[in-house]
């Protein structure tokens, strides 16, 4: 019959040597989760650009789900290149807020809207999207106001745009002629196995509408990572995440938890 140590027996028993061998075990099976659950269900991202207000702004932490549309090698750390295409995959739908690496630099993540699927044609004309060959109705709901960096207000147009099917979401535009070549542009046909990505803040955003060359172009289905779900945290303009002592002062409390539409 085994014989039940007590307390000090225990604690007797315990070696230093294996005390640190016990935390340094743990320390990597936490290392382990962590990078699982980053690979295959949610990675986090931090918003560092104006090219998605009023929706996501600079600051934003995002959790984005690396599920909902299957895995492709970037999905991946590093993005080995040991299979092509995607498996378990699902179809992105227009309206989406998608991560993806960006074409021309696979290394540099980006964040957008889908407006365009394959098959799909998109053309901006005076500031207007038009998808397949019909406007897209959009409807002006107030001035978004923020304050920059330099302490600044900036004041956008600020519009609530609605797809076919019904998804609606908020976009900026501070009006025809103003925002530049993006606002009037040729035809795009969305080639098979691409998407059409957009910023919603439309005159201050690199996307689909530059080609690859100087912008993003198409993206191909294999660079989408993930939907961008849920704000989980956002600071403003001068906090970072490890800056704990800013947490309190510079924390937007009303965006944690929100999810992305």
């Amino acid at each position: 019959m085994s014989e039940i140590k007590n307390e000090e027996t225990l604690k007797a028993s315990v070696k230093p040597d294996e005390k640190e061998e016990s935390w340094v075990s743990v320390l990597l099976w936490a290392l382990i989760i962590a990078l699982i659950f980053r690979t295959f269900f949610f990675q986090p991202f931090k918003i560092p650009s104006k090219s998605m207000m009023d929706n996501l702004l600079i600051g934003d932490y995002l959790l984005v789900s690396k599920m909902s549309y299957g895995y492709s090698h970037h999905s991946f750390p590093f993005s080995p290149n040991f299979f092509s295409g995607r498996f378990f995959e699902s179809p992105v739908e227009r309206g989406d807020v998608v991560v993806f690496r960006l074409p021309r630099d696979p290394s540099i993540y980006y964040i957008k809207r889908i407006v365009g699927i394959p098959g799909d044609t998109i053309q901006m004309r005076k500031s207007r999207l038009y998808l397949n060959g019909a406007i897209v109705p959009r409807e002006y709901v107030g001035d978004f106001k923020i304050t920059n960096e330099y302490g600044q207000e900036e004041t956008y147009p600020k519009y609530k745009e609605t797809l076919p099917g019904g998804k609606t979401y908020m976009t900026l535009d501070e009006g025809w002629k103003i925002g530049g070549q993006g606002d009037d542009t040729d035809v795009f046909l969305v080639p098979k196995g691409h998407y059409f990505a957009m910023g919603d803040n439309r005159d201050n955003s690199q996307d689909s509408r530059w080609k690859r060359s100087e912008g993003v172009g198409y993206v191909p289905s294999e660079n989408i990572v993930g939907r961008a779900e849920v704000i989980w945290v956002s600071f403003d303009d001068n906090a970072r995440l490890w800056e704990f002592w800013k947490w309190f002062p510079e924390q937007r409390r009303e965006r944690m938890f929100t999810g992305i539409k």
